[in-house]
């Protein structure tokens, strides 16, 4: 008679939400976690100095309000609170100003002048069909129950960044879409990055990009209690090399990627299988350093003190040959950013009048390169002073960040590439994604639809596949 119902392995948002799904349904489950603590790519801590947290890895969270099962979930009862910037996102440009996206559609489009109507005629369908968008795209692929819809959603969203942002003539609105697309970490001039630039710009005007208050930590532990009050266990402490290694139970769910559930799962895998998982495909790593700093970051341009985020980089040109070079193997001189400035919004993380920051760059998979000087100049440029405010930093190169979580291999942050040929067939192109060739054991991680980001959604469609085979 097995132990457990289920035991999940990895503690991260989309682990604890496969365990929080099978425990609604009744189920006894177990949570086990490798790392002392639980949260894999949402924690927090003293990284810096002491008194100043900061988001380990992720710490904005366009796709937190919007994730229909974090929304099934009764977080805020358990000590979740989001904070909104004044702006989702500020991208400054090198002539002293910035482009600004506001909450608002038309408050947006204002400042975009003789390019307002063209944003209008983008961003005004994607808010109606929001819902739709959302419901197709979070999840695995499937049938659409509103065809025509989605049909014109994917005609503007199959294209790359580069031709979408033809319909625009002057620099701000390029470059706004061109780091919305770069989240992707696909070459700018590649399918779907129109898709990355209209959702995050969709999500920005209906949701925001908020932050977890006290930082990312709170989301999982929020998750957690919720498990804990279903009575579910957690085991921390505890790194999984073998299956054999598992209590008895009925069902596995592993929060990881290919290559660790290959490792996993041994002899125990198919050829067939074992085959297409060795062919799946990681992309770019990623350089992040964060920062204790003396004061906030003095943008020379108005509006980025008023984002939680801010893309550094200059212009769509510039923006591309930075991704470009990142898929040829090589380092950009002037590397885009994406920089999140919390505690304008959240002074819980700093101690009084102090503040922290973080930003990261792409670098090639397995990249050993410190980019902390480069990305201090990209910083510096648009923000004139910046050094002479930082207090304490700490760097995270691609390589170190798959010795602190092996499911960022080579430092991929999305848990492998998410083009058109494996964005909706991770991991290896299977009818249901979420179950593998090993019987009773089910994939549940971010290299399985819909993907990178705290959303919880890639364990919840697991847990359904579960739910549906076992009952």
């Amino acid at each position: 008679m097995p132990e457990l119902d289920a035991v999940v392995v990895g503690a991260g948002p989309n682990g604890l939400a496969a365990a929080i799904e099978v425990a609604r349904a009744g189920w006894s489950v177990r949570v086990i976690e490798a790392a002392e603590e639980i949260g894999g790519g949402c924690r927090t801590a003293e990284v810096t100095l002491p008194g100043f947290r900061h988001d380990v890895c992720s710490a904005i969270h366009p796709l937190g309000l919007a994730s229909p099962f974090f929304l099934s979930l009764p977080l805020a009862e358990h000590g979740l609170e989001w904070v909104q910037p004044d702006a989702p996102l500020a991208h400054p440009l090198s002539d002293g100003t910035a482009v600004v996206m506001e909450r608002s559609v038309d408050e947006t489009a204002e400042s975009f002048g003789k390019d307002g109507r063209a944003y209008c005629g983008l961003m005004e369908p994607m808010m109606g069909s929001a819902e739709v968008v959302l419901e197709q795209f979070l999840g695995p692929l499937k049938m659409p129950r509103h065809p025509f819809t989605l049909a014109r959603f994917g005609l503007r969203a199959l294209r790359s960044v580069s031709g979408l942002s033809r319909r625009f003539s002057t620099d701000g609105p390029k470059a706004l879409f061109a780091g919305l697309a770069a989240h992707s970490m696909l070459p700018l001039d590649r399918s779907p990055t129109g898709a990355y630039a209209l959702t995050f710009g969709m999500l920005g005007h209906l949701v925001g990009w908020p932050m977890a208050k006290e930082g990312s930590q709170a989301i999982v532990d929020a998750m957690a209690s919720i498990l804990r009050e279903l009575g579910g266990e957690i085991q921390t402490g505890h790194r999984v090399g073998s299956l054999d290694e598992l209590p008895a139970t009925r069902v596995v769910l592993l929060d990881v990627t290919p290559r660790q559930f290959l490792a996993m799962t041994g002899d125990r895998v198919p050829g067939r299988y074992r085959r297409a998982l060795e062919r799946y495909r990681y992309g770019p790593g990623a350089c992040k350093v964060d920062w204790a700093l003396d004061g906030p970051i003095p943008w020379k341009a108005d509006g980025c003190d008023r984002a939680g985020t801010v893309h550094v980089g200059g212009t769509i040109e510039e923006l591309a040959a930075s991704e470009d070079a990142v898929w040829r193997g090589e380092h950009a001189e002037r590397p885009f950013l994406v920089l999140a400035q919390q505690t304008p919004f959240d002074p819980t993380r700093a101690p009084e009048g102090k503040h922290t920051a973080w930003a990261y760059c792409h670098v090639p998979n397995g990249s050993t390169v410190d980019m902390t000087e480069r990305i201090e100049d990209q910083v510096e440029r648009f923000a004139p002073g910046f050094r002479d405010l930082v207090l304490g930093r700490r760097t995270v190169v691609a390589a170190d960040l798959e010795r602190y979580n092996e499911n960022y291999v080579g430092g991929d942050i999305n848990g492998g590439i998410q083009d058109l040929g494996q964005l909706f067939s991770r991991p290896a192109g299977l009818f249901s994604p979420y179950e593998t060739a090993v019987d009773g054991v089910f994939l549940c991680s971010s290299s399985t639809p819909p993907g990178g980001g705290v959303h919880g959604m890639c364990g919840y469609w697991a847990a359904k596949s579960v739910l549906r085979r076992l009952g």
